[in-house]
Protein backbone atom coordinates (compact mmCIF):
# COMPACT_ATOMS: atom_id res chain seq x y z
CA UNK A 1 0.00 0.00 0.00
CA UNK A 2 1.29 2.97 -1.02
CA UNK A 3 1.29 6.85 1.51
CA UNK A 4 -1.05 7.84 -0.60
CA UNK A 5 -3.43 5.41 -0.25
CA UNK A 6 -2.96 4.96 3.48
CA UNK A 7 -3.58 8.90 3.66
CA UNK A 8 -6.73 8.07 2.30
CA UNK A 9 -7.62 6.32 4.91
CA UNK A 10 -6.08 8.02 7.64
CA UNK A 11 -8.33 10.76 6.18
CA UNK A 12 -11.38 8.39 6.82
CA UNK A 13 -10.01 7.69 10.41
CA UNK A 14 -7.78 11.03 11.60
CA UNK A 15 -7.05 9.50 14.77
CA UNK A 16 -3.84 7.54 15.62
CA UNK A 17 -2.80 5.24 18.30
CA UNK A 18 0.30 3.22 19.97
CA UNK A 19 -1.13 2.09 22.98
CA UNK A 20 -4.55 -0.11 22.81
CA UNK A 21 -4.89 1.17 26.64
CA UNK A 22 -5.67 4.26 24.92
CA UNK A 23 -7.42 3.12 21.88
CA UNK A 24 -10.64 4.53 21.43
CA UNK A 25 -13.42 3.16 18.80
CA UNK A 26 -12.61 4.35 14.90
CA UNK A 27 -8.57 5.00 15.48
CA UNK A 28 -5.89 3.62 13.16
CA UNK A 29 -3.96 1.13 15.58
CA UNK A 30 0.11 1.66 14.44
CA UNK A 31 1.94 -1.44 15.56
CA UNK A 32 5.28 -0.21 17.01
CA UNK A 33 8.08 -1.79 18.27
CA UNK A 34 10.60 -1.27 21.00
CA UNK A 35 13.31 -2.84 22.97
CA UNK A 36 10.62 -4.86 25.53
CA UNK A 37 7.44 -5.29 23.04
CA UNK A 38 6.36 -5.87 20.01
CA UNK A 39 3.10 -3.89 18.78
CA UNK A 40 2.36 -6.73 16.55
CA UNK A 41 1.07 -8.78 19.23
CA UNK A 42 -1.61 -6.13 19.76
CA UNK A 43 -2.77 -5.96 16.30
CA UNK A 44 -5.60 -8.17 17.22
CA UNK A 45 -6.35 -6.73 20.55
CA UNK A 46 -6.69 -3.24 18.48
CA UNK A 47 -9.65 -4.55 16.42
CA UNK A 48 -11.45 -6.11 19.35
CA UNK A 49 -11.42 -2.89 20.81
CA UNK A 50 -11.84 -0.87 17.85
CA UNK A 51 -9.77 0.06 16.48
CA UNK A 52 -10.84 0.74 12.29
CA UNK A 53 -7.40 -1.21 11.10
CA UNK A 54 -4.25 -1.92 12.75
CA UNK A 55 -1.15 -0.81 11.01
CA UNK A 56 1.61 -4.09 11.21
CA UNK A 57 4.94 -5.10 9.84
CA UNK A 58 4.91 -8.88 10.06
CA UNK A 59 2.45 -10.78 8.35
CA UNK A 60 2.18 -13.43 10.62
CA UNK A 61 -0.19 -11.12 12.46
CA UNK A 62 -2.83 -10.28 9.79
CA UNK A 63 -6.51 -10.55 10.09
CA UNK A 64 -8.53 -10.52 6.94
CA UNK A 65 -9.55 -6.51 5.96
CA UNK A 66 -8.63 -5.49 9.20
CA UNK A 67 -5.18 -4.95 9.15
CA UNK A 68 -2.44 -3.00 6.74
CA UNK A 69 1.08 -4.67 6.36
CA UNK A 70 4.04 -2.30 5.54
CA UNK A 71 7.33 -3.04 5.54
CA UNK A 72 8.00 -1.13 8.60
CA UNK A 73 5.28 0.66 11.22
CA UNK A 74 7.56 3.32 12.58
CA UNK A 75 8.62 4.57 8.89
CA UNK A 76 5.04 4.52 7.32
CA UNK A 77 3.69 6.46 10.42
CA UNK A 78 6.82 9.10 9.42
CA UNK A 79 6.40 9.11 6.28
CA UNK A 80 2.27 9.70 6.73
CA UNK A 81 3.06 12.04 8.76
CA UNK A 82 5.20 14.28 6.26
CA UNK A 83 2.84 13.76 3.52
CA UNK A 84 -0.01 15.24 5.80
CA UNK A 85 2.43 17.65 6.78
CA UNK A 86 2.87 18.50 2.96
CA UNK A 87 -1.00 19.35 2.71
CA UNK A 88 -0.42 22.88 4.66
CA UNK A 89 0.60 25.88 3.56
CA UNK A 90 0.71 27.77 7.09
CA UNK A 91 3.54 28.67 9.16
CA UNK A 92 5.04 25.77 11.09
CA UNK A 93 7.83 26.55 13.78
CA UNK A 94 10.10 24.13 15.49
CA UNK A 95 11.55 24.72 18.61
CA UNK A 96 14.55 23.06 20.08
CA UNK A 97 17.04 23.90 22.27
CA UNK A 98 18.84 22.35 25.44
CA UNK A 99 16.85 24.08 28.09
CA UNK A 100 13.33 26.09 28.05
CA UNK A 101 11.73 24.06 24.84
CA UNK A 102 8.89 23.29 26.76
CA UNK A 103 8.25 26.18 28.48
CA UNK A 104 8.73 28.08 25.28
CA UNK A 105 6.81 25.95 23.49
CA UNK A 106 3.84 26.47 25.36
CA UNK A 107 3.80 30.32 25.79
CA UNK A 108 4.14 30.58 22.14
CA UNK A 109 1.21 28.85 21.41
CA UNK A 110 -0.53 30.51 24.40
CA UNK A 111 0.42 33.54 22.66
CA UNK A 112 -0.70 32.55 19.04
CA UNK A 113 -3.92 30.79 20.17
CA UNK A 114 -5.23 34.17 20.97
CA UNK A 115 -5.42 34.99 17.56
CA UNK A 116 -4.56 31.91 14.86
CA UNK A 117 -6.01 27.99 15.40
CA UNK A 118 -3.01 26.74 16.74
CA UNK A 119 -1.66 23.23 16.69
CA UNK A 120 1.03 22.41 18.91
CA UNK A 121 3.09 19.39 20.54
CA UNK A 122 1.52 18.00 23.49
CA UNK A 123 3.36 17.85 26.83
CA UNK A 124 7.25 16.88 25.46
CA UNK A 125 5.93 14.09 22.76
CA UNK A 126 8.92 15.70 20.74
CA UNK A 127 11.01 12.32 20.06
CA UNK A 128 10.65 10.16 16.97
CA UNK A 129 7.43 9.06 17.89
CA UNK A 130 6.05 12.33 19.68
CA UNK A 131 6.56 14.14 16.29
CA UNK A 132 4.65 12.74 13.77
CA UNK A 133 2.10 11.69 15.84
CA UNK A 134 1.81 15.85 16.94
CA UNK A 135 1.94 16.33 13.02
CA UNK A 136 -0.92 13.98 12.39
CA UNK A 137 -3.10 15.40 15.22
CA UNK A 138 -3.36 18.90 13.23
CA UNK A 139 -6.71 19.14 11.10
CA UNK A 140 -7.84 21.27 8.33
CA UNK A 141 -8.70 24.45 10.16
CA UNK A 142 -5.12 24.87 11.30
CA UNK A 143 -3.87 28.31 11.11
CA UNK A 144 -0.16 27.88 12.98
CA UNK A 145 1.90 25.12 14.06
CA UNK A 146 4.56 24.52 16.96
CA UNK A 147 6.07 21.34 17.07
CA UNK A 148 9.05 20.73 19.87
CA UNK A 149 11.75 18.72 19.16
CA UNK A 150 13.90 16.96 21.09
CA UNK A 151 17.47 15.41 20.31
CA UNK A 152 20.00 13.69 22.50
CA UNK A 153 22.27 12.76 19.39
CA UNK A 154 23.84 14.16 15.56
CA UNK A 155 21.17 14.04 13.13
CA UNK A 156 18.41 13.12 14.53
CA UNK A 157 17.29 17.32 14.79
CA UNK A 158 17.80 17.09 10.94
CA UNK A 159 15.32 13.97 10.82
CA UNK A 160 13.12 15.73 12.37
CA UNK A 161 12.85 18.56 10.13
CA UNK A 162 12.61 16.38 7.03
CA UNK A 163 8.97 15.75 8.77
CA UNK A 164 8.09 18.69 9.55
CA UNK A 165 9.43 20.81 6.97
CA UNK A 166 9.55 23.82 9.37
CA UNK A 167 9.15 27.59 7.76
CA UNK A 168 10.24 28.84 10.82
CA UNK A 169 12.86 27.83 13.60
CA UNK A 170 13.72 28.95 16.90
CA UNK A 171 17.01 27.35 18.77
CA UNK A 172 16.25 28.58 23.09
CA UNK A 173 19.78 27.51 23.82
CA UNK A 174 22.67 25.18 23.59
CA UNK A 175 23.88 24.07 27.01
CA UNK A 176 25.40 20.87 28.95
CA UNK A 177 22.86 18.40 28.05
CA UNK A 178 22.80 15.07 26.92
CA UNK A 179 26.63 15.08 26.61
CA UNK A 180 27.18 11.36 25.99
CA UNK A 181 25.31 11.56 22.90
CA UNK A 182 26.47 14.37 21.31
CA UNK A 183 29.99 13.86 22.41
CA UNK A 184 30.89 17.08 24.15
CA UNK A 185 29.35 20.93 23.77
CA UNK A 186 29.98 21.81 20.03
CA UNK A 187 28.32 18.43 18.98
CA UNK A 188 25.52 19.47 21.15
CA UNK A 189 25.81 23.46 19.43
CA UNK A 190 26.13 20.99 15.97
CA UNK A 191 23.16 18.79 16.50
CA UNK A 192 20.87 21.84 17.41
CA UNK A 193 21.69 23.68 14.89
CA UNK A 194 20.86 21.30 12.03
CA UNK A 195 17.41 23.28 12.50
CA UNK A 196 18.99 26.36 11.39
CA UNK A 197 20.61 24.37 8.95
CA UNK A 198 17.19 23.03 7.11
CA UNK A 199 15.69 27.18 7.94
CA UNK A 200 18.82 28.61 5.90
CA UNK A 201 18.40 26.16 2.70
CA UNK A 202 14.89 26.24 2.50
CA UNK A 203 14.90 30.62 3.01
CA UNK A 204 13.04 30.38 6.30
CA UNK A 205 12.78 32.67 9.27
CA UNK A 206 14.71 31.91 12.73
CA UNK A 207 13.77 33.97 15.68
CA UNK A 208 17.34 34.24 17.35
CA UNK A 209 17.95 35.12 21.28
CA UNK A 210 20.82 37.84 20.63
CA UNK A 211 22.35 37.86 23.61
CA UNK A 212 23.84 34.57 22.99
CA UNK A 213 27.12 34.58 20.31
CA UNK A 214 26.77 31.28 19.42
CA UNK A 215 23.33 31.59 18.28
CA UNK A 216 24.36 34.46 16.07
CA UNK A 217 26.82 32.64 14.18
CA UNK A 218 24.98 29.41 14.09
CA UNK A 219 22.09 31.88 12.47
CA UNK A 220 24.24 33.27 9.95
CA UNK A 221 23.12 33.48 6.27
CA UNK A 222 19.56 32.67 7.22
CA UNK A 223 17.13 34.46 5.25
CA UNK A 224 15.06 36.14 7.82
CA UNK A 225 15.93 36.59 11.30
CA UNK A 226 13.87 38.12 14.00
CA UNK A 227 15.83 39.29 16.84
CA UNK A 228 14.92 39.11 20.82
CA UNK A 229 17.10 39.70 23.94
CA UNK A 230 18.06 42.25 26.34
CA UNK A 231 19.59 44.75 24.34
CA UNK A 232 20.15 45.17 19.99
CA UNK A 233 17.64 43.08 19.20
CA UNK A 234 13.42 43.69 17.29
CA UNK A 235 12.25 42.98 21.08
CA UNK A 236 14.42 44.08 24.09
CA UNK A 237 13.22 43.46 28.23
CA UNK A 238 14.66 42.48 30.67
CA UNK A 239 13.81 41.13 34.71
CA UNK A 240 12.33 43.59 36.59
CA UNK A 241 12.38 41.36 39.17
CA UNK A 242 12.03 37.92 40.03
CA UNK A 243 11.22 38.20 44.19
CA UNK A 244 9.25 35.09 43.82
CA UNK A 245 7.61 35.65 40.36
CA UNK A 246 9.67 36.50 37.21
CA UNK A 247 8.62 40.12 36.33
CA UNK A 248 9.71 41.35 32.34
CA UNK A 249 9.98 44.82 31.66
CA UNK A 250 10.38 45.68 27.49
CA UNK A 251 12.69 48.06 26.26
CA UNK A 252 11.90 48.24 22.65
CA UNK A 253 9.29 46.17 20.07
CA UNK A 254 6.72 45.93 22.89
CA UNK A 255 5.48 48.46 25.67
CA UNK A 256 4.79 47.83 28.93
CA UNK A 257 5.20 45.16 31.80
CA UNK A 258 4.68 41.17 31.78
CA UNK A 259 3.63 39.91 35.06
CA UNK A 260 4.52 36.19 35.10
CA UNK A 261 3.72 32.93 36.99
CA UNK A 262 7.57 31.68 35.84
CA UNK A 263 9.60 31.06 38.93
CA UNK A 264 13.57 32.00 38.38
CA UNK A 265 15.36 34.74 35.98
CA UNK A 266 16.49 32.15 33.86
CA UNK A 267 12.70 32.09 32.25
CA UNK A 268 13.47 35.70 30.52
CA UNK A 269 14.72 33.97 27.23
CA UNK A 270 11.75 32.09 27.14
CA UNK A 271 9.03 34.84 27.59
CA UNK A 272 10.85 37.44 25.00
CA UNK A 273 10.81 34.32 22.65
CA UNK A 274 6.97 34.53 23.15
CA UNK A 275 6.61 38.05 22.93
CA UNK A 276 8.73 37.77 19.61
CA UNK A 277 6.83 35.33 17.56
CA UNK A 278 3.81 37.16 18.63
CA UNK A 279 4.51 40.66 17.40
CA UNK A 280 6.11 38.77 14.31
CA UNK A 281 2.81 37.54 14.06
CA UNK A 282 1.01 40.48 13.97
CA UNK A 283 -0.50 39.57 17.30
CA UNK A 284 -2.08 42.33 19.22
CA UNK A 285 0.39 43.80 22.25
CA UNK A 286 -2.59 43.36 25.10
CA UNK A 287 -3.25 39.57 23.85
CA UNK A 288 -0.25 38.70 23.86
CA UNK A 289 0.28 40.48 27.68
CA UNK A 290 -2.59 38.47 29.10
CA UNK A 291 -1.86 35.15 27.36
CA UNK A 292 1.83 35.06 28.94
CA UNK A 293 0.34 36.49 32.12
CA UNK A 294 -2.63 33.53 32.34
CA UNK A 295 -0.74 30.84 31.15
CA UNK A 296 0.20 29.11 34.61
CA UNK A 297 3.67 26.35 34.68
CA UNK A 298 2.72 22.55 34.80
CA UNK A 299 4.54 18.84 35.16
CA UNK A 300 6.73 19.98 37.86
CA UNK A 301 8.57 23.19 35.56
CA UNK A 302 9.53 25.86 37.38
CA UNK A 303 6.27 25.89 39.58
CA UNK A 304 5.64 27.73 42.78
CA UNK A 305 3.94 25.81 45.65
CA UNK A 306 2.74 26.31 49.41
CA UNK A 307 2.82 23.34 51.37
CA UNK A 308 1.73 24.27 55.10
CA UNK A 309 4.58 26.48 56.09
CA UNK A 310 7.08 25.58 53.64
CA UNK A 311 7.61 27.32 50.20
CA UNK A 312 8.84 25.13 47.20
CA UNK A 313 10.11 25.97 43.87
CA UNK A 314 9.97 22.57 42.00
CA UNK A 315 12.14 21.97 38.70
CA UNK A 316 11.91 18.84 38.74
CA UNK A 317 11.23 17.82 35.07
CA UNK A 318 14.86 17.80 34.14
CA UNK A 319 18.45 18.85 34.41
CA UNK A 320 21.30 19.29 32.86
CA UNK A 321 24.65 21.58 34.25
CA UNK A 322 23.47 23.90 32.87
CA UNK A 323 20.14 24.20 34.24
CA UNK A 324 21.14 23.32 36.95
CA UNK A 325 23.54 26.05 37.79
CA UNK A 326 21.46 28.45 36.44
CA UNK A 327 18.62 27.09 39.00
CA UNK A 328 20.93 26.88 41.83
CA UNK A 329 22.24 30.59 41.35
CA UNK A 330 18.55 31.81 40.55
CA UNK A 331 17.36 30.43 44.10
CA UNK A 332 20.11 32.04 45.90
CA UNK A 333 19.69 35.09 45.10
CA UNK A 334 15.66 34.82 45.60
CA UNK A 335 14.43 36.60 48.47
CA UNK A 336 13.27 34.09 51.35
CA UNK A 337 15.07 32.57 54.88
CA UNK A 338 15.59 28.65 55.49
CA UNK A 339 16.78 27.49 52.20
CA UNK A 340 17.28 24.33 51.77
CA UNK A 341 18.39 22.86 48.09
CA UNK A 342 17.39 19.20 47.45
CA UNK A 343 19.10 18.00 44.38
CA UNK A 344 18.95 14.77 42.01
CA UNK A 345 21.87 13.60 39.97
CA UNK A 346 22.14 14.94 35.77
CA UNK A 347 21.74 12.39 33.36
CA UNK A 348 23.47 11.54 30.06
CA UNK A 349 26.65 13.59 30.91
CA UNK A 350 28.49 10.30 29.77
CA UNK A 351 32.45 11.02 30.31
CA UNK A 352 32.11 13.99 32.00
CA UNK A 353 29.31 13.08 34.35
CA UNK A 354 31.94 13.28 37.53
CA UNK A 355 33.28 16.22 36.78
CA UNK A 356 30.31 17.85 36.29
CA UNK A 357 28.48 16.77 39.54
CA UNK A 358 31.72 17.63 41.12
CA UNK A 359 31.15 21.37 39.42
CA UNK A 360 27.73 21.43 40.63
CA UNK A 361 29.14 20.84 44.28
CA UNK A 362 31.67 23.73 44.04
CA UNK A 363 28.37 26.08 42.96
CA UNK A 364 26.69 24.79 45.96
CA UNK A 365 29.57 25.83 48.12
CA UNK A 366 29.90 29.11 47.27
CA UNK A 367 26.54 30.23 49.06
CA UNK A 368 24.76 29.50 52.10
CA UNK A 369 21.91 27.23 53.12
CA UNK A 370 20.13 25.50 55.42
CA UNK A 371 20.81 22.25 54.34
CA UNK A 372 21.47 20.11 51.29
CA UNK A 373 20.26 16.74 50.39
CA UNK A 374 21.73 15.24 47.26
CA UNK A 375 20.13 12.22 45.57
CA UNK A 376 21.35 9.52 43.58
CA UNK A 377 23.83 8.69 40.52
CA UNK A 378 27.12 10.34 40.84
CA UNK A 379 26.18 12.67 43.83
CA UNK A 380 26.75 9.54 45.21
CA UNK A 381 30.43 9.10 43.84
CA UNK A 382 31.48 12.64 43.81
CA UNK A 383 33.09 14.05 47.45
CA UNK A 384 31.27 16.36 49.27
CA UNK A 385 30.33 17.65 52.83
CA UNK A 386 26.09 17.21 52.08
CA UNK A 387 23.80 14.34 52.86
CA UNK A 388 23.32 11.99 50.73
CA UNK A 389 20.50 9.84 49.60
CA UNK A 390 20.18 7.14 47.02
CA UNK A 391 16.77 8.14 45.76
CA UNK A 392 14.02 10.86 46.18
CA UNK A 393 12.00 8.28 48.79
CA UNK A 394 15.18 7.56 51.02
CA UNK A 395 15.60 11.51 51.43
CA UNK A 396 11.48 11.94 52.02
CA UNK A 397 11.78 9.50 54.77
CA UNK A 398 14.62 11.97 56.20
CA UNK A 399 12.25 14.86 55.78
CA UNK A 400 9.23 13.16 57.52
CA UNK A 401 11.63 11.69 60.12
CA UNK A 402 13.40 16.14 60.34
CA UNK A 403 9.69 17.40 59.52
CA UNK A 404 11.58 20.96 57.71
CA UNK A 405 9.18 24.44 59.07
CA UNK A 406 8.84 27.66 57.27
CA UNK A 407 11.83 26.11 54.61
CA UNK A 408 11.62 27.41 51.62
CA UNK A 409 13.20 24.35 49.05
CA UNK A 410 14.72 24.34 45.63
CA UNK A 411 13.59 20.36 44.03
CA UNK A 412 15.46 19.68 41.01
CA UNK A 413 17.05 16.74 39.11
CA UNK A 414 16.80 15.04 36.01
CA UNK A 415 13.84 12.77 35.33
CA UNK A 416 15.20 9.27 36.42
CA UNK A 417 15.66 10.58 39.71
CA UNK A 418 11.57 11.59 40.34
CA UNK A 419 12.23 14.29 42.15
CA UNK A 420 8.93 15.36 42.81
CA UNK A 421 8.11 12.58 44.83
CA UNK A 422 9.54 14.41 47.97
CA UNK A 423 6.35 16.26 47.80
CA UNK A 424 4.38 13.60 49.16
CA UNK A 425 7.00 14.28 52.64
CA UNK A 426 6.71 17.44 52.78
Amino acid sequence: MTIEELYKIYLQYPSIQTDTRKLKSGDLFFALKGSNFNGNEFAARAIQSGAAYSIIDDSKYSIDDKTILVDDVLKTLQQLAKHHRQQFQIPFLAITGSNGKTTTKELIHAVLSTTYKTYTTEGNLNNHIGVPLTILKIRQDAEMAVIEMGANHLGEIASYCQIVLPTHGLITNCGKAHLEGFGGEEGVRKGKGELYDFIKANNGTAFVMWDYPYLRDMSNGIATIYKFGTSDADVTGRVEHATQYLQVEFNSGFDGIIQTNLVGDYNLPNVLAAVAVGKYFKVEEDKIKTAIEHYLPTNSRSQFLQKDSNKIILDAYNANPTSMKAAIENFAKTEGNNKILALGAMAELGVDSLKEHSDIIHEIDKHQWKDVLLVGGDFMKVDHTYRKFNSAIEAGEWFRKNKPENAFFLIKGSRSMEMEKLLDYL
